[in-house]
């Protein structure tokens, strides 16, 4: 597998990488594909089934929403979130769809099942399309895992977690930390610029850059508007108050330009972020939906209180982020239906430890370091989001994490780059515990706080 920065980094919809938008690329590939065979005309009828955590939390996490708009065309990079709920809610109501937007047919709510109960072999969030001609003959039927992060694969990878994204010869191959490593010692490079020069077999320099810095006002525009929204309440049935533009307003008015505690506002870029994702906006996969606020947060502490900062900073802090997020692709997994929280928040927070150190001077070994112990003190943390929506414990977990990984940063720094516990005996250590962890706890809904919180 060789993976980019931007597979890393993507912007799409709220509020699930694995549950909105894997489900909303599957419908778009499922229906892209009969339009390039030609059967896109034939097509009658089309059934969808969601199986596994899918089928558990689909419907707090926007699933349905998601394939709809899938396949009506859109993408989750460019859809319109503004309007994107009540176009779903008009294909319910007409009991039709328009494939790809120009081909209609009746679509009703037995062509969208979800099974609570019953998984696929490959992953738990398996997905099934089928479409049928008018006389209801099987034109084509497919299976899809969201394998987390927004990754989408079929039935016939192996390993659905293992996607190939692209089979390019790169100057620095790397699937562990210690060949990262490696790598650095021998070249004398940081770890953000093993990453460029890889980058740099699929895109220049400048759009290299121009492309980070493109994910970078798009997190920046998700604060802005998590902090200035008029909305009070997010959506679904917990009721839960919006705190960031309270808690923005707040700060502002007691610190202004002189903030006098950075960690306070940590808290509140995590927080606008996360609200903004609960609500099916638009926000950066870093690298997935539920762990979305932790890296924009840590990039924000970067701009405001580090001296110095400016963008080449952001797109090293990126880089160096997206080669850690690697690591975690490779070896474990960023699926919180597979391995829980800690694969969601626990990476994210390493990477972002990983990026600020980077950025406030690290060397390889003390970006190494930071990114370890972001993810140590993660370790076993479980996926049990209360009423299936991306919102309690999931959002201030991203602010706690968010603090956690600034924290790891200055620890390393403090430390020379040796340490014990290796990155790679870090993350095989969370796939191993991911394993073991029953699956109540990955993203079903059915354990931990999920079942101990009355929703109201």
């Amino acid at each position: 597998m060789v993976l980019s920065v931007f597979d890393l980094f993507s912007v799409g919809i709220g509020p699930s990488s694995s549950h909105t938008v894997g489900p909303m690329r599957a419908a778009r590939r499922f229906v892209d594909g009969l339009d390039h065979d030609g059967l896109l005309p034939a097509v009658g009828r089309v059934c969808v089934e969601l199986f596994g955590s899918l089928g558990a939390t689909g419907h707090g996490h926007g699933s349905e929403k998601a394939v709809i708009l899938g396949l009506e065309g859109d993408e989750p990079e460019t859809v319109d979130t503004r309007t994107a709920d009540d176009r779903a809610a008009r294909v319910r109501a007409d009991a039709s769809i328009a494939l790809l937007g120009r081909h209609r047919i009746a679509f009703s709510a037995d062509d969208l099942v979800m099974h609570r109960r019953r998984s696929l072999p490959a992953h738990p969030n398996g997905m099934t399309f089928a479409a049928w001609d008018g006389d209801g003959r099987l034109l084509r039927e497919r299976v899809y895992y969201s394998v987390g992060g927004g990754f989408v694969v079929d039935e016939e990878a192996v390993g659905a977690d293992r996607v190939v994204v692209r089979e390019s010869a790169v100057p620095f191959p790397f699937t562990t930390g210690a060949q990262l490593l490696a790598h650095c010692g021998a070249s004398g490079l940081s770890i953000s610029d093993v990453m460029l020069a890889n980058e740099r077999v699929w895109r220049s320099e400048e759009e290299i850059r121009s492309g980070l810095l493109s994910i970078w006002a798009t997190m920046q525009e998700c604060v802005r508007s998590g902090c200035t929204t008029t909305e009070t309440t997010l959506p679904g049935g917990l009721r839960v108050p919006r705190r960031a533009p309270r808690l923005f307003a707040e700060l502002e008015a007691e610190h202004g330009a002189g903030e006098s505690n950075p960690m306070e506002w940590v808290n509140l870029f995590a927080l606008a972020v996360n609200e903004e994702n609960a609500s099916g906006g638009r926000i950066v996969t870093a690298p997935t939906n539920g762990a979305a606020g932790i890296v924009p947060a840590v990039l924000h502490y970067y701009e405001r209180f580090v001296p110095g900062a400016d963008h080449d900073g952001v797109v090293r802090f990126l880089l160096a982020a997206a080669a850690v997020g690697i690591l975690f692709k490779e070896n474990a997994s960023i699926s919180g239906a597979e391995v829980g929280c800690q694969g969601e928040v626990g990476s994210a927070c390493s990477m972002a430890a990983g990026g600020l150190c980077e950025v406030l001077g690290g060397t390889p070994g003390q970006v190494e370091n930071a990114a370890e112990i972001g993810i140590e003190h993660n370790l076993g943390l479980t996926c049990d989001p209360v009423g299936g929506l991306v919102q309690i414990p999931c959002i201030e977990r991203n602010a706690i994490a968010s603090n956690t990984a600034v924290n790891a940063a200055r620890m390393a720094l403090r430390g020379d780059g040796v340490h014990t516990v290796s990155l790679d005996k870090a993350i095989k250590t969370m796939r191993e515990t991911g394993a073991d962890m029953k699956v109540k706890y990955k993203e079903t809904s059915r354990g931990g706080l999920a079942v101990n919180v009355i929703e109201c």
